[in-house]
């Protein structure tokens, strides 16, 4: 590896721009010539050594660059960065310079043996890993302080010197993907290797996750079909299609990590290393030594975050929890005042005025988890947490906390205070589809139709009917450099989260949810598909082998769903009548009943493996010949060391 890095040269005559950065207007020579010197040297004296050139337009060059990489370049960071490939033995293996003609479909004229996704990470890790040497500040910006090992990138950003870099489009592949993907409506399965391939695998994996997802519901909304049309009062029967749901989504769950692993070892990620987390950028404190790799990063004591935490987050959590519940309670004289007002008129109008308090209610929802969204946000941002990963789990936990209330509280008060079930049908009905249709609008249809007015105005301003396709790179780039930035999987992940809940919590008193949710999830698979491929800037591939804390979050909806339907049942009429002298019998039977059908979950859970059994023979024979290799390599070092020993 070491002679290819020295016999590698940063020049190369077909240059191909993946990565764009963009400066802030006003951006100082000297920074530019630093920050291009630093991307451009070799790795040797701590450059990158990439290709950058300044993207020339009609108005001279403006503070865009485009960052490229020669082909040896990207396969030495294939390594660095240690992506899995395909051998010609059909076997996955982590790639390696040395062993690349192992490789299937390599070539060394070959330069599609990456996907364009990859080689975009790669120039991206590569970009955040350009550390500060001995330079004190950034050249031209004496408030902009550096210190040994800090990620130059990173510190641009936070300083506002470096606006945003993101990955170029490309206009043929797209073209191809949106036609298989979202172009013509059919009935099949997604192109999922195609969009991991443009996209990375979080993305696909989200885009495999919503597909299983809707195909597993299909069961439980043809079922829930003549349940709702010829059983509507006939508990008898619910309880037979509460623990069929209930039993149903603990299988789909331990299925879907079964799909996981066939899929992310397809892909190679089931089999990367994870690697050391670097401080995320945000990250601030006094600079000292970190304990583990002996750098020189910024240090904050973790008693200061957890103050942070217990004396400000929680309280703030608790005080939204409790604004969340009062508005509920407002919503609960809403629906009084409906109720009152068709008693007195009993006419088509009244009758309608009875769905109006929840619709306003479901309205109210929405706006209040966005604007929770951003406070959580900003105080986990304040709560100050070294660890990108740690930053995402105590955002996720705030979230789903309020979230989860916020959007059942109301029907918990409905069915286990007020005990009314028809008013839970009528609520539970309105809030799924109201924020359904709300949550298509605000996250597909609003940005497309911004975006296209946006793009109409830049191609009138281009003075040119052009199609995608026919504009130059530096219209190219003008036009993605303006488009939304996608934010990630959070949100997407969580409206399927809240949309299992409304599904699973409540399915023996609305077997009509399962069926809305399919047909939501359809649109959703189309909706989403448009705003990643023509609404957002493309957005960096992210290597992943499952879906991370959300399969936690889905186990813990799915056991909180067998508690609120064994409760349910055991408060209708007809198993009340079945214990007419004790109620104390009712609760132990219904007690019992839950307890069952927990330890059924959790069986099956133990039972159905997470892997598949041919994957887990092939993880098996990779860890052993990884160990020889590694013995041949201690035997050899011991043989060296024996003849050094001998000669001496």
């Amino acid at each position: 590896l070491e002679e290819s890095w020295s016999f590698l040269d940063t020049v190369e005559s077909n240059f191909r721009p993946l990565v764009v950065i963009e400066l802030a207007k006003g951006t100082k020579e000297e920074t530019i010539e630093w920050l291009t010197k630093r991307i451009v040297d070799k790795k040797a004296n701590g450059g990158a050594q990439l290709l950058i050139k300044p993207l020339v337009t009609e108005n001279g060059v403006e503070n865009i660059y485009l960052v490229g990489a020669s082909h040896i370049r990207l396969l030495l960071g294939a390594e660095t960065v240690g992506l899995v490939k395909e051998c010609s033995d059909n076997s996955m293996r982590t790639f390696t310079y040395s062993s690349r003609k192992t490789f299937k479909h390599f070539a060394d004229d070959n330069h599609n043996f990456l996907t364009m996704a990859e080689c975009q990470y790669i120039i991206k890790h590569e970009l955040e890993n350009l550390r500060a040497k001995d330079e004190k500040m950034i050249p031209g910006y004496p408030q902009a302080k550096l210190y040994p090992g800090k990620s130059i990138v990173r510190r641009l950003l936070t300083s506002g010197i470096l606006v945003q870099i993101f990955p170029l489009h490309d206009r043929e592949e797209l073209k191809k993907l949106s036609h298989s993907w979202y172009g013509r409506v059919k009935v099949g399965y997604q192109p999922l290797d195609d969009i991991r391939c443009y996209f990375g695998e979080t993305i696909a994996l989200y885009f495999g996750f919503l597909e299983y997802f809707t195909f597993a519901l299909v069961p439980m909304a043809v079922i829930g079909i003549p349940y709702y049309v010829f059983a509507w009062e006939d508990y008898d029967k619910y309880v037979m299609f509460a623990t069929f749901n209930l039993l149903w989504s603990t299988v789909i769950l331990e299925v879907w990590k079964r799909i996981c692993a066939i899929l992310t070892y397809r892909w190679g990620t089931l089999l990367m290393k994870r690697q050391f987390e670097e401080p995320r950028p945000g990250f601030h404190g006094v600079l000292g030594i970190n304990p583990v790799t002996g750098r020189e990063e910024p240090v904050y004591s973790s008693i200061k975050r957890q103050l942070r935490i217990y004396l400000v987050s929680l309280p703030f959590v608790c005080l939204c929890l409790y604004f969340s519940l009062y508005v509920m309670m407002i919503y609960f004289d809403l629906e009084q005042w409906a109720l009152d007002y068709h008693r007195e008129n009993e006419s088509n109008l009244s009758s309608l005025m009875l769905y109006v308090p929840s619709i306003i209610y479901a309205v109210v929802i929405e706006i209040m988890n966005r604007i929770y969204r951003y406070a959580a946000e900003f105080l986990t941002s304040w709560e100050n947490h070294r660890l990108e990963s740690s930053y995402q789990n105590h955002l996720i936990l705030k979230v789903l906390v309020f979230n989860f209330l916020n959007c059942f509280a109301s029907l918990f008060y409905i069915a286990f205070v007020l005990f009314d079930m028809k008013l839970l049908r009528q609520s539970l009905a309105t809030l799924l589809i109201t924020s359904q249709i709300l949550n298509q609008f605000a996250e597909s249809l609003l940005p497309y139709w911004l975006q296209k007015r946006y793009n109409r105005r830049m191609k009138k301003r281009m003075c040119s009917k052009k199609t995608d396709m026919d504009l130059s790179l530096s219209e190219q780039v003008n036009m993605e450099k303006e488009m939304g930035t996608y934010l990630g999987t959070f949100d997407d992940y969580l409206e399927l989260f809240l949309q299992f809940g409304y599904v699973s919590l409540f399915s023996c008193v609305y077997p009509l949810a399962a069926v809305f949710a399919v047909l939501n999830n359809i649109t959703e698979i189309y909706s989403d598909a448009l705003k990643m491929c023509r609404v957002y800037k493309r957005p960096f591939a992210e290597p992943t082998a499952n879906i991370g804390v959300w399969q936690l979050a889905f186990e813990t909806m799915s056991v909180i769903s067998v508690v609120t339907n064994c409760i349910l049942i055991g408060m209708s009429p007809q198993v009340d009548a079945l214990f007419p002298d004790s109620k104390m019998d009712l609760v132990l039977t219904v007690a019992l009943i839950e307890h069952l059908l927990l330890a059924i979950k959790f069986i099956m859970a133990f039972v159905i493996p997470d892997k598949p059994r041919d994957i887990q023979m092939k993880l098996a024979k990779l860890e052993f010949e990884s160990l020889e290799a590694l013995k041949q390599q201690v035997k050899a070092f011991q043989m060296q060391l024996h003849f050094v020993l001998i000669h001496h």
